[in-house]
């Protein structure tokens, strides 16, 4: 059995997430002073869209926390009992951000609801004034995890954290206007409403990605049918079974396969035959971590049908 562990996106130098260290102190500073802010804010003026996006802020500071906990724990190295060490650690995390968005949501959702029944005096200017801040600070957090939305689950869920917020204090903004130009006082929980519609999308795909790893199945930019006719156009190979791919961690994709060759390919030289496979898997389909068991022809006669 053939094994290749050579440097992969997430493994050379620690995990995707860990060179984006720094970034995440910065954003968790910059959502705490947020949050602070919106705080203050939301009790002086009466606004539960203040309110709402304080909420959100807070769980900007405490998922960005997770994300950097989740990230320096994945920095450990790998043990006889944790092969991969804890890198599945940011996984969790992720699934744990995009709960406490759900949680966050049901929360607006409830208390706006509540405000349309008893309405409540919002100072609109007030209001106005702490959102056009919270928007200026979280585009700076934008800023700075620019980067690394697209390369890591635990980062995505940071960057959507900080993005979802963003627009939160747009809805307060626009929320505050039309209460100075119009004083219509149902602007405040319309705002909340709109606050926490913004997380469901963002919750509901976080979600999903991060279950798609948790559950193993094949990294999406994966194709494991191609992944048989790569192998099985490579000379002396003749069949191809048990392929499995799957995801440890963001930016980690890992693959095995039992390859049935031919006698006179193995004759050529066994290393040289594993390494022209391995490298097809990894100049093909980007994974740096593949196993292939390669066997004999006669090797498949014994062991019956192959399995697929």
């Amino acid at each position: 059995m053939g094994h290749d562990h050579g440097p992969s996106a997430a493994t050379a130098g620690g995990t995707l997430s860990g060179t984006y260290r720094s970034r995440l102190l910065w954003t968790i500073g910059i959502s705490a002073s947020i949050t602070v802010i919106q705080v203050v804010g939301a009790l002086l003026s009466g606004s539960l869209a203040l309110l709402a996006d304080a909420a959100h802020s807070l769980t900007d500071a405490v998922g960005v926390s997770l994300a950097l906990g989740a990230v320096t724990l994945a920095q450990r190295a790998p043990t006889p009992r944790r092969t991969f060490g804890f890198y599945r650690v940011e996984i969790f995390s992720a699934v744990l951000n995009a709960l406490l968005l759900v949680a966050i949501f049901v929360w607006v959702l409830w208390s706006a609801i509540g405000r349309f029944s008893e309405p409540v005096e919002v100072k609109g200017g007030l209001m106005f004034v702490v959102a056009v801040g919270g928007l200026l600070a979280n585009l700076v957090g934008l800023w700075l995890l620019r980067d690394a939305k697209d390369k890591s689950l635990n980062l995505r869920g940071a960057y959507l954290e900080v993005l979802g917020d963003a627009l939160g204090s747009v809805a307060v903004i626009v929320g505050g206007l039309i209460i100075l130009l119009t004083g219509w006082q149902g602007a405040d929980p319309v705002a909340s409403i709109v606050i926490g519609l913004l997380i469901v999308p963002r919750a509901y795909g976080l979600l999903r990605d991060s279950v798609h790893v948790l559950l193993e199945a094949t990294p999406q930019d994966v194709d494991l049918d191609e992944v048989r006719r790569h192998l099985l156009a490579e000379r002396g190979v003749v069949a191809v079974h048990d392929l499995h791919g799957w995801t440890v961690t963001s930016g980690m994709p890992v693959l095995t396969a039992h390859v049935v060759v031919t006698e006179a390919a193995l004759a050529d030289g066994y290393g040289e035959l594993l390494g022209r496979l391995q490298g097809c898997v990894g100049d093909h389909f980007d994974v740096a971590h593949s196993t292939l068991q390669l066997e004999p022809e006669d090797h498949r006669e014994e062991g019956g049908a192959l399995h697929t």
